[in-house]
């Protein structure tokens, strides 16, 4: 009788324990949720620029280009930089507030130093307008479909945006030399902090 008891006990802990195994989440589940976590974190933390591509393409002659605008107009690198220094801008587009966002943030500033935003997105035309008529944008952004631009001043691909740029920048001088580039993984960058990451290279 006792050793019937005491199996029925035995029975009931197993039983137990199990439950609450089942109830709580194992270790594994916390490390799947916590690793992303703090992969996002070191990313933000490490300052949002991928500096390796960055530098490799400084010093090198900025591919030329000609772009469709949202404005219906045509143009060239050459053209633009007959004006002055070109900040190129590659950005994430649509269904990214923002990329929108970040064009009146740093257009007038740069250009009281000399300096014209080009931004550039790969989505089609319809859709970007679709967005600059909604936050009032008139600056007229390139569109470049078939990403062969942003491919060839390496903006593809930068923090695991496959296909598309995340946020990036290329200051191109008149002698069409890239001075300067910086991938951010934020999507929207003060003018205070861009302005201060761009340094002497303006």
């Amino acid at each position: 009788m006792t050793n019937k008891k005491n199996q029925q006990k035995r029975s009931a802990k197993a039983t137990t324990t199990a439950t609450e195994s089942k109830g709580r989440p194992s270790w594994w589940s916390w490390l799947a949720i916590a690793l992303p976590v703090i992969a996002l974190i070191g990313v933000m933390v490490l300052g949002g620029g991928d500096d390796t591509t960055a530098d490799s393409a400084i010093g090198a002659t900025a591919p030329g280009f000609t772009l469709p605008a949202t404005d219906g107009s045509t143009q060239s690198l050459d053209a633009i930089l007959a004006n002055g220094d070109a900040l190129l801008y590659f950005s994430m587009g649509p269904g990214c507030d923002g990329c929108f966002h970040q064009i009146p943030e740093i257009e007038e500033a740069l250009a009281t130093k000399g300096i014209t935003l080009v931004p550039v997105m790969v989505d089609p035309a319809p859709q970007v307008t679709a967005e600059t008529d909604r936050f009032g944008i008139a600056t007229p952004i390139l569109i470049d479909l078939d990403r062969s631009v942003s491919e060839a001043y390496g903006m593809i691909g930068i923090y695991g945006h496959q296909g598309r740029p995340s946020h990036s920048f290329a200051l191109v001088n008149q002698d069409r030399e890239i001075v300067w580039v910086k991938h951010y993984a934020e999507m929207f960058v003060p003018l205070d902090s861009l302005l201060t990451d761009i340094g002497d290279a303006a």
